[in-house]
């Protein structure tokens, strides 16, 4: 079922950089998913997750952890996925997952008791990122888990590791031109290697986190190329690149010759007491 709320649209979603409207959101989406959804429901799984369970998937963005999600939880259980753009939602919804439209820095949570609330590549585009945890910490039931997993462009900044030649080297002032476009529409480029202590600090027990860190695979290059087209417009007006240079470095990636990395995936959990 899709529901919408009474509320207007909220203006973070005119702040977001990768717009879920855009052509290359649905390659995003799936590449996102190949790199990320194994480590994810590894931690899922390790928290305990079977059915009957109450999951929250913030900021869905995309069908494959809330079909997942459903899928364990089972008839007897419930999945509510939220995003500030429900325009992906059609497959999940018509299986049975409620929809909703919904700024988790702004609205209220969708109700309460969740055994899990989950997030991923979601709070660090957040403006009110803090509160937005403690709604998210709010809706667990006493012994549920959040587990939120972020971004840490600052601990790696470079998408190229191996910077041997011309090819990196703008391989690099590329993504140095994506986190200043990010960090401008009020992204935290830190805020993943944070999420230990954020969690402690909203009073969850049992804290605990890992990061995963893809270097090189057809992934990272599919989600480089598709992220690049994406922001190119942004680019090239705030004068951060040419149209020559992403050109040059799209061709560069669909030669295969570059090791494309991704930021650092931190994963942190911990349980509500």
């Amino acid at each position: 079922m899709l529901m919408t709320p009474s509320a207007p649209a909220s203006s973070d979603h005119g702040r977001y950089l990768l717009d879920n409207a855009q052509t290359e959101a649905g390659i995003r989406f799936r590449v996102l998913g190949e790199l990320f959804d194994p480590s994810t429901f590894r931690h899922i799984e390790q928290l305990g997750i079977a059915p009957g369970w109450k999951c929250w998937e913030v900021g869905a963005g995309g069908t494959t952890v809330v079909s997942w999600l459903a899928d364990r939880v089972g008839p007897g259980g419930r999945v509510v996925a939220t995003d500030i753009d429900t325009s992906w939602a059609d497959p999940v919804a018509a299986s049975g997952v409620e929809v909703l439209r919904h700024d988790v820095g702004r609205d209220e949570p969708p109700g309460g008791g969740f055994d899990l609330v989950h997030a991923r590549l979601v709070l660090i585009h957040v403006s009110d990122r803090e509160r937005a945890l403690r709604s998210m910490v709010a809706s667990l039931r006493p012994g549920g888990w959040l587990l939120v997993e972020d971004a840490a462009p600052a601990l790696q900044p470079s998408i190229s590791l191996d910077e041997d030649g011309p090819e990196q080297e703008l391989a690099n002032k590329l993504r140095a031109g994506f986190r200043s476009l990010m960090a401008a529409r009020g992204a935290d480029l830190s805020y993943g290697r944070k999420l230990p202590r954020l969690l402690r600090d909203a009073g969850l027990a049992d804290v605990r986190a890992d990061g995963y860190f893809p270097v090189t695979s057809p992934a990272c290059d599919l989600l480089e190329a598709a992220t690049v087209r994406q922001v190119r417009a942004q680019l090239v007006g705030a004068g951060l690149a040419t149209d020559e240079e992403i050109d040059r470095h799209l061709a560069n990636i669909a030669a295969g010759g570059l090791d494309v990395s991704t930021s650092p995936l931190i994963s942190a959990w911990g349980r509500r007491v």
